[in-house]
């Protein structure tokens, strides 16, 4: 799984020349990754402002708004491959245009399937 970080609106900051040249580069990758037959799926997230959290409280849980990290990058999307190898998966990474323009990260991630910890 590739988990892709980003800063929460640094798309309305681009003009619309940028944005469509970024989106572009996404449909060209998302078209190979297709025909290779190496894209099980993703989606994007919507912002984290309409994030709630739930997490341990005295006496039970507590549901805050927000995502669970204060952080400039937050979790903003995936994409599920079916990959040959990690290095595969990384290059994959590598060539999203958010890591290349340098507007976020992506993590590559096995994903734990009916095995369990073992990975």
């Amino acid at each position: 799984m590739l988990l892709i970080w980003n800063r929460p609106g640094f798309v309305e900051e681009l003009s619309e020349e940028e944005r469509n040249a970024i989106f572009g580069e996404v449909d060209v990758i998302m078209k190979e990754l297709t025909e290779s037959g190496e894209l099980v799926g993703g989606e994007a997230l919507a912002h984290p402002s309409q994030t709630r959290t739930a997490r341990p409280a005295a006496g039970g849980v507590e549901i805050t708004d927000g995502p669970f990290v204060e952080s400039k990058e937050q979790f903003a999307g995936y994409l599920t491959v079916d990959c040959e190898t990690p290095e595969r998966a990384a290059e994959i990474a590598a060539s999203w245009p958010d890591v290349r323009h340098g507007f976020g990260v992506l993590e590559v991630r096995p994903v734990m399937e009916q095995a369990g910890t073992e990975m």
